[in-house]
């Protein structure tokens, strides 16, 4: 819904006072130290900000990070193949290498326009299931994909391989008016499959565009202790704050059981290594332990095609990669000094942006030593929240619902466009700047985005400039 309605100023002065008191009576920390990662920070803020070990890493750990970058980085390729440790590649997938989606590791981006390509955003797929005849597979899965087009729409594939469709997005403007008469453009996507190669899909087709996170401080948010974030949780919002964060439940396939959901849009996946695994199998179709399937279905008979060997990444690949997925370092904060962004950070915690955005963690104890007992700054809570019906998917994953999504962590927003220049935010990319995806924000955020919408320009500034500092 368009926010357009003009208010007056006792209105105002009555709305920034209720925030002012629910900020006193929930109190949030305010950052106090430049190490948003905790001792692993490091002080690079140029286009490889996002790039770097962590900073507290043992030299020895030096390779094992420099090998895991190798195979993140480089391509795969169409077995057999000479390089037959990177081979395999589909034969459905939507990009040959980790890099191609996480742009030098930060955030991808969603096509510009109708021609242009989708490589860093994709759609997941699946159809409605039946809660008692699908109940032993969701409890594994999470969702039914779709039978012939599985769980993930491959807009590529090897030669003598059909690609699966055509992603075709096109952007409609939408305006939205503050409190005091500024009016602000956005973009809101509109998504089509077209030239589907395997037949019709189906007429109950869920979809929902997920856009590649940036990979920054993972480890660190696995090191953070459960009980900590389900203390959290509010699912009946029996505070009466209008925030009612759930934990999602998901399967670990290693450990063999429901545990956390931390990583994923939806909060999907339970640790790096999973996350990680289930990106090889579904974006370049290759197969892993972890993930002994890819996303092809008997219909488009994926097994006439040469493999990479079973499995196509093999344990002690997998391990290095995980490993360089938990040790890309926290970029330290910026300009913590300058007043300005001093207030915004006063502003995100009294509007209510940290009742989801939580500031800080301890990390509990790790078998990696530069992980362990860390004070981070991350700003999220890892947990499921709705988010209106503007940025709706309308496809359930696991516990999570087609409102909800899980919170994002904030640590290195300010360095997401020098990273990647065409880097959108949200979960599908469409905001193209910080102010846009407030904006977007509704359902148990509508209240500190309206808040945002009310402040004069100059406090709407400062709080951008704290964002932005991060």
């Amino acid at each position: 819904m368009l926010y357009t309605k003009f208010i007056s100023a006792a209105s105002f002065a009555a709305l920034f006072f209720s925030a002012f008191c629910h900020a006193a009576e929930t109190s949030y920390p305010l950052q106090d130290t430049p190490l948003s990662g905790g001792a692993g920070s490091v002080d690079q803020h140029d286009q490889n900000a996002y790039s770097l070990p962590q900073g507290n890493m043992p030299m020895t750990r030096r390779l094992d990070f420099s090998v895991g970058n190798s195979f993140f980085r480089n391509p795969w390729v169409v077995a057999p193949s000479s390089t037959d440790a990177r081979d395999g590649l589909g034969p459905l997938f939507n990009t040959n290498s980790c890099q191609g989606c996480h742009l030098k590791d930060g955030r991808g981006h969603a096509p510009a326009s109708v021609d242009a390509p989708s490589v860093s955003l994709f759609l997941r797929l699946s159809i409605p299931a039946d809660p008692e005849r699908d109940a032993d597979f969701l409890r594994e899965h999470g969702v039914v994909p779709d039978p012939v087009y599985g769980g993930q729409l491959q807009t590529a594939a090897i030669p003598g391989m059909k690609p699966e469709a055509d992603l075709i997005v096109e952007w409609k403007a939408v305006t939205q008016t503050l409190g005091d008469g500024t009016e602000v453009v956005m973009r809101k996507p509109i998504y089509r499959i077209e030239n589907p190669n395997y037949g019709e899909m189906s007429e109950d087709l869920l979809t929902s565009p997920r856009v590649a996170p940036p990979m920054i401080g993972l480890g660190l948010l696995q090191a953070i202790p459960e009980d900590v974030l389900l203390a959290a949780a509010d699912p009946e919002d029996e505070n009466g704050d209008g925030i009612s964060g759930r934990a999602n439940q998901v399967w670990d396939r290693v450990a063999e059981k429901t545990v956390l959901g931390r990583f994923g849009w939806k909060a999907g996946q339970p640790n790096v290594l999973q996350q990680s695994m289930d990106a090889f199998a579904g974006d370049m179709g290759l197969t892993s332990s972890v993930a002994l399937s890819t996303d092809c279905t008997p219909q488009q008979q994926c097994e006439r095609f040469p493999n990479g060997g079973l499995p196509e990444v093999s344990d002690k690949v997998a391990g290095f990669i995980e490993f360089y997925s938990m040790s890309l370092a926290v970029p330290t904060r910026r300009d913590m000094d300058d007043p300005q962004m001093q207030r915004g950070a006063e502003l995100f915690n009294q509007i209510g942006c940290a009742a989801c955005h939580t500031p800080s963690y301890t990390t509990g104890q790790h078998e990696r030593a530069d992980l362990s007992e860390q004070v981070i700054w991350p700003y999220t809570d890892l947990l499921l929240h709705d988010m209106g019906p503007g940025m709706a998917d309308g496809r359930d994953e696991f516990l999570a619902d087609g409102t909800e999504w899980r919170t994002p962590p904030l640590w290195g927003l300010g360095l997401t466009k020098t990273v990647n220049p065409s880097a959108g935010f949200l979960h599908d990319g469409r905001a193209e700047t910080v102010e846009h995806a407030i904006l977007w924000h509704d359902g148990e955020a509508r209240a500190a985005a309206d808040e945002y919408r009310l402040l004069p320009v100059n406090e709407r500034e400062a709080l951008l400039r704290f964002l932005n500092s991060l």
